[in-house]
Parts: structure tokens; sequence; C-alpha cells
């Protein structure tokens, strides 16, 4: 007596994830935009060089509604090449690490320090100073990086923290000492707008969990920073 079974059914391979491809190309994004930055930022600078540094004053000005605008393009603004040079380095280190994440990230925690670390310079600067430089911006890097580990919940993003602030802490504390012709107060002001940053970008607010995980100074008038 013959006895027949239901064949096995074949299943079609699963197709390859597309995951890994689509976090390296938002990677790329995020360095290829990160890179634009600072290559806007040397292109000014040597205009200013050329133009006998008359971009100064298009920095930040207190308190004055007419030149408001100062704010969105201080960062770009430099005093001479070695004050460039001197925020580059730390304003590229940091980067690339939020550049990891894309350039949606890039683009939001720069638009967001500009212009929340633009406005508290701006209410709190010393009268008849210029603010300028990229030194609040890389404040605000810093502590994104040092702060978002805690909003998101994340053991990898607080060690990240944790060697940023091995590596720039140290930096970073002795830019908020006031110096004559650094601006402490972009320092200051940036560094509350990375933390801002943090909170609003956090998984958590938006209902999403997580399981895995030196600066430059600013400018206050024409001084170079140290």
């Amino acid at each position: 007596m013959s006895t027949t079974i239901p064949a096995p059914e074949r299943t079609a391979p699963a197709p390859p994830s597309k995951a890994p491809a689509q976090k390296h190309q938002r990677q790329r994004e995020g360095i290829v935009l990160l890179a634009g930055i600072v290559a806007v930022m040397w292109v000014i600078e040597v205009i200013n060089t050329l133009d006998s540094n008359r971009l100064d004053n298009d920095g930040i000005i207190p308190r004055d509604l007419g030149r408001l605008w100062g704010v969105l393009t201080a960062p770009f603004i430099h005093a001479s090449f070695q004050h460039l040079i001197d925020n580059t380095i730390p304003f590229v280190f940091m980067g690339l690490i939020i550049a990891l994440y894309g350039a949606a990230r890039v683009a939001t925690v720069t638009l967001i320090v500009i212009v929340i670390g633009g406005l508290g310079t701006w209410l709190i600067a010393p009268a008849g100073s210029v603010t300028f430089g990229a030194s609040g911006v890389v404040f605000g890097y810093a502590t994104y990086l040092l702060t978002r580990g805690l909003f998101d919940r994340s053991a990898l993003e607080v060690l990240t923290g944790v060697i940023v602030g091995a590596v720039w802490g140290g930096a970073l504390l002795a830019s908020l000492v006031p110096h004559h012709g650094v601006s402490w107060q972009a320092h200051l002001c940036g560094g509350i707008a990375g933390v801002v940053a943090a909170w609003l970008l956090a998984p958590t607010r938006h209902g999403a969990s997580r399981t895995t995980g030196a600066t430059g100074g600013g400018e206050a008038g024409r001084a170079p920073a140290k």
C-alpha cells in the first residue's frame, strides 16, 4: 500500500536587506553636507581677507533689531585663518559624529544651535560688541553629543559623549571663562542650544524607543580668539 505526503513548500529566498546600503548613503550625505558647511566658511574667510576683514561687521550686534540677521551670518565669519583653523578642527571632529546620522541630522542640529545660540548671544552680549565665529556652533555640537545619550537612553551615545568630554572638555570649560576679545556669551548660549537640540530630537519624545545604542573662541569685537 502506497502513501503520499504533501511536498514541502518551497519558499523564495529572502531578498537582501537594503538597510546597510541606506545607512551608508545617509552617512555619505551627512559627511558631504558637513564638508559643504566647512567649505563655505573657508570661502567666506578668503573673501573677508581680500576685503580687509570688512565682513567682521556682519556678525551679531546685540539688541539691534535691524541687524538681527547677523545671527545667521556670524558663524561663517572669522577674524583670521588661524581663528578659522582653531574652530574648524573641533567643528569637523564633532560634526563627523553627528554626520553619521545623516544630512538631515547635521542640518537640524546646526540650525537649532545657530538660531537659539545666536539669539541668546544677541540678548546678553555686551553693547557695542560684534560677535562672530563658529565656536558657538562647536559648543552646541559638543553639548548635543554630551547629552543626547541621556535623552535617547542609548548607552552607545552616552559613551560617545564621554569620549567627546574627555577630548574637548577642558578646552570647552576654559573657553567659558571671560577673556578679552572672546565671547563667552556665544559659548554659553551655543552650549545651551546644543542641549535643546538633543532634547528636541530625542526619539523618546516622538514615541520611539531606543535599545541600542577645545575650541577656538567666538569673537567679541575684532580680537582673534585664543
